[in-house]
């Protein structure tokens, strides 16, 4: 049987060089704008909450950046909580909330298609996290239509 003799890994090992970027550091250039489309539910992997960093990521290097949220995709914009609204459940029950926050927060647009909110989630306005604009669901093509007449960077998210 063969022996182990590499020792053990020991927290504050690094296992790859994550220093070394190989690719020029791309910021917006004047005017520039993004756009980051959500057609997938939340918590069924890890695409939500990525792409809401990559968006967070698109905002901090001056690209004016939008999201929006239909489909499935308006259930990252609903409030959470258990036992109440705001409370987190358990360590990073509210990741997808708290990043949607900090990316308004940092300037960032988000827009809920109305139809997804009711007729898909059976939710109501009421219901999503304050800053939050909602839209007719005719805006959701006329959004996407509108950022690609400006040249802008679209990111299309969609899982099944």
């Amino acid at each position: 049987m063969p022996e182990v003799t590499a020792p053990a890994h020991a927290d504050g090992d690094f296992f790859v060089n994550y220093e070394e970027k190989v690719f020029e550091d791309v910021q917006a250039e004047e005017g520039e704008k993004a756009l980051v489309t959500f057609h997938t539910v939340a918590f069924e992997g890890s695409i939500g909450l990525v792409n809401l960093l990559q968006a967070t990521r698109l905002q901090r290097k001056g690209f004016e950046t939008s999201i929006l949220l239909y489909g499935p995709g308006v259930s990252l914009g609903v409030q959470r909580g258990f036992p109440k609204l705001g409370d987190e459940a358990f360590p990073g029950h509210l990741a997808m909330n708290n990043q949607i926050k900090k990316f308004m927060t940092e300037g960032g647009k988000v827009y809920a298609c109305r139809f997804a909110l009711q007729a898909l989630m059976g939710h109501g306005e009421p219901s999503l996290i304050p800053g939050i604009t909602p839209i007719a669901p005719q805006d959701v093509l006329d959004i996407v239509l509108l950022h690609r007449r400006d040249g802008a960077f679209i990111l299309d998210t969609w899982t099944l």
